[in-house]
């Protein structure tokens, strides 16, 4: 059986004071993300706001603990970096 487990993170950014800079701070961090875990990510909310941001990330696999396993790593990656702050997040099994 396939399973796809879904993450949503709300992040709070302490470096940027542009749209430019809060662009860069996101896209190392969705490039780290994608590199190390191998899920899909992008950037799904508040666009327009430079010190705020809101990633969707999803997992495909057959193990629906390991799909969770793998967003829960993700999340203990973002809480380890020091340019955001992880405000809120939800992961959701399917």
């Amino acid at each position: 059986m396939l399973h796809v487990g879904i993450c949503t993170f709300h992040l709070r950014l302490f470096e940027g004071r542009s749209l430019k800079e809060k662009r860069r701070i996101v896209k190392s961090i969705k490039d780290r993300i994608r590199a190390k875990f191998n899920v899909s990510i992008a950037e799904i909310g508040e666009l327009d706001k430079w010190q705020l941001a809101t990633l969707g990330i999803a997992c495909v696999s057959n193990d629906a603990r390991f799909a969770n396993s793998v967003l829960s790593n993700v999340v203990d990656f973002i809480n380890g970096v020091h340019q955001v702050e992880l405000v809120d997040y939800e992961i959701e099994i399917q």
